[in-house]
């Protein structure tokens, strides 16, 4: 596939002057950056086609050779930088402010950098509540494994007493520099990784790496209200980092197990409630169970199944604290299976009643099933 015109590229006439081409660049180098644009190969390709056209359109002899001989009298001479993964992780110290190197465009206009402490890694550990005590707060015991500095070597990965030689391609800095045309990009040393030394000998129980795996048991405050998925962060408690910077965090993932009784629906909890059919038509009043122990709850006259009833501030706490919710109790109507002698010759009484008085909503629906089937035939 043939390559677009440098100009084109840039948005700029064959006469503009470097100045112009300079903030057409600029500004196309903002637009198109990869951090900018996660995941699109598009604006992928446009920053490097634009980064492409600035270098031999910044250079006054590379680009007289392209006016003159076209893509031809300059392959092989742009693009410096390689692939375009390699410009991406070039001009990311610019966009992200990494380094020490000034923010997005401390390093574009010459901007001081230096090597940056890294951050520790995150860890994860998972701890399991009742629902109970997800509603009152608990304290749990968490146990993981973090990587930390090894004691042995002190965290510097060398053997005690060895020398640590300073890395010569960064001169210690962990850093080095790239220009092109006006960018001076600066990026992570490949020699040595960011570290500004390399180890001569290593040390035999942390393998060179400065750190080592360890088992941790952390107690841990679980706030009230917590719901099934939510985590709690543990500023610090995560592993340490490779070179003097902060540490990571430990996240605790929470995992709520399943009531025998009540479902939880935000802060709000729902008990399915069997009543007899006597219950329902006379009304009663029933013990119902809550998290706070046994509570007394009224059934009207005439009640419906599925028809709730509820129990204010007898729910969960939000875990802000700001407020609790309500039990709902949703009640339905129980039929038994068998049935005594008795009680089926009570019933059948009861049926002949209700032929002669029959309910409102049963009326209404026989009246509705006849009206339905005259206008049908």
């Amino acid at each position: 596939m043939s390559k677009r015109d440098y100009y084109e590229v840039l948005g700029v006439e064959r006469d503009s002057s470097e100045r112009e081409i300079s903030k057409a660049y600029r500004k196309l180098a903002v637009k198109f950056h990869p951090d900018s644009n996660p995941g699109d190969e598009e604006a992928s390709q446009n920053f490097k086609q634009a980064a492409e056209a600035y270098e031999v359109l910044s250079d006054q002899e590379k680009r007289s050779r392209y006016d003159r001989f076209g893509h031809a009298g300059v392959d092989g001479q742009s693009n410096q930088f390689g692939s375009a993964e390699d410009i991406f992780a070039a001009f990311g110290e610019i966009f992200g402010g990494g380094g020490g190197g000034g923010g997005m465009f401390g390093d574009l206009f010459g901007g001081r950098g230096g090597r940056r402490n890294r951050r520790g890694g995150d860890v994860r550990a998972d701890v399991t509540l009742s629902l109970e005590e997800s509603a009152r707060g608990v304290s749990k015991t968490l146990k993981f494994e973090r990587r930390v500095s090894c004691d042995t070597c002190d965290g510097s990965g060398s053997t005690p007493g060895s020398e640590v030689a300073g890395c010569q391609q960064c001169g210690g800095r962990g850093q080095v520099l790239q220009s092109a045309g006006i960018l001076r990009v600066q990026t992570t040393c490949p020699v040595c990784r960011g570290a500004g030394k390399i180890i001569v000998d290593p040390c035999g129980d942390c393998q060179g790496q400065g750190q080592v795996s360890k088992p941790v048991e952390l107690d841990v405050a679980i706030p009230a209200g917590v719901d099934d998925g939510m985590r709690v962060r543990l500023a610090g408690e995560g592993e340490a980092s490779p070179d003097g910077g902060p540490n990571g965090d430990c996240y605790a993932f929470i995992n709520v197990k399943r009531h025998k009784l009540f479902h939880r629906d935000g802060s709000n909890l729902i008990l399915q409630l069997p009543i007899s059919y006597t219950q329902a038509a006379l009304g009663a009043e029933i013990e119902v169970p809550t998290l706070d122990g046994p509570d007394k709850l009224k059934i009207a006259r005439g009640t419906q199944s599925g028809e709730v009833f509820k129990l204010p501030g007898r729910g969960m706490p939000s875990p802000q604290g700001d407020r609790t919710g309500d039990l709902l109790v949703q009640t339905y109507i129980e039929t038994p299976k068998k049935i005594s002698t008795e009680q089926e010759e009570l019933l059948r009484k009861l049926a002949e009643l209700e032929e002669t008085e029959v309910l409102p909503e049963r009326k209404n629906f026989l009246t509705r099933l006849t009206e339905y089937f005259a206008t049908s035939e």
